[in-house]
């Protein structure tokens, strides 16, 4: 995604927010989507839609939400987790089931939120090999990205491992047909996020990047998930706008975070960043509609077209 320079004024900081929008993806949970009746009056036409495979939600659901995706016009990039995988059987299944009943032809790779494995499978990158992904017709693959590191990865704080991932994952690409691209965890500021990408670039990783914002949200939501997600320095900026009585009673909205991201967009590679992916933490009609009223705002047509 090409990123614009529009100035530095109120103005200016609406069109490059607006910009940053552009072809945004999103993620739904099966539950949550069955209470939108029809997506097309929420998201503009062909947004990509990632389908969180929450332990305990059944593969049916998830099957059932990826078809009703791809009937209604949208891109379903469902999850697929490792630690809920049993076996390479399963995977083969539901990658079969995905692809054949829900018409999907993209997945997100990702270790999953359980502790503990359900089966054979620990992390996205034993799921890669199987190359099950590039037998079902599955073109593009989005996997994990860590700009603030990942507690549950490396327990002593740093980024070793996560960073020895982020070089694996390019390998793969490299070696592999695939369309890969990496996704981050939400975060609230602009700079760790820079910086990381900075960080992937010197060490050769060229995986294209979608920067993950939180949509609007009361602060006390946000905080809870970002510390449950491992957030890491960009919690800060919650942590200081909670201090502020007035601040309590407005969501936050992420528009200072992608201004941010637009306004430092030249200091990496072309093509690094790649779009935003927002987590609809206060709701996705919400999320939805702050995207709409700021591309409305930034560029006086309509998000939803």
């Amino acid at each position: 995604m090409a990123i614009l320079n529009f100035g530095k004024s109120k103005a200016g900081a609406s069109r490059r927010a607006a910009r940053m929008l552009d072809g945004y993806s999103i993620e739904v949970m099966p539950r949550t989507a069955s209470k939108i009746e029809d997506f097309r009056e929420v998201l503009p036409k062909g947004t990509r839609v990632y389908i969180a495979h929450i332990e305990g939600t059944p593969i049916d659901e998830m099957v059932a939400t990826t078809k009703r995706l791809t009937d209604e016009g949208f891109a379903p990039m469902p999850h697929v987790p490792a630690r809920l995988v049993k076996d390479r059987a399963e995977l083969d299944l539901w990658l079969k089931r995905y692809a054949e009943e829900g018409g999907a032809d993209q997945a997100l790779v990702l270790a999953g939120g359980p502790k503990s494995p359900a089966g054979d499978f620990d992390s996205s990158m034993q799921l890669l090999e199987t190359r099950l992904f590039d037998a079902h017709g599955f073109g593009r693959l989005h996997v994990a990205g860590h700009p603030e590191g990942n507690p549950d990865i490396d327990a002593d704080g740093s980024t070793r491992l996560v960073d020895d991932a982020a070089r694996w994952k390019q390998d793969f690409a490299e070696r592999t047909d695939a369309d890969m691209a990496m996704v981050t965890q939400f975060a609230f500021d602009a700079a760790p996020v820079i910086d990381w990408m900075k960080r992937l670039d010197a060490a050769g990783i060229n995986l294209p990047v979608h920067v993950g914002v939180a949509g609007p949200a009361k602060l006390q939501t946000l905080i809870k998930f970002a510390i449950a997600c491992g957030v890491g320095p960009s919690l800060s900026v919650l942590q200081k706008r909670a201090k502020d009585v007035s601040q309590l009673i407005r969501p936050f909205e992420p528009t200072s975070v992608l201004e941010d991201l637009a306004s430092r967009a030249d200091e990496l590679p072309e093509g690094q960043l790649a779009g935003i992916h927002v987590f609809p933490l206060g709701g996705i009609r919400a999320a939805a509609d702050y995207a709409a009223r700021t591309t409305d705002e930034g560029t006086g047509v309509s998000a939803r077209g």
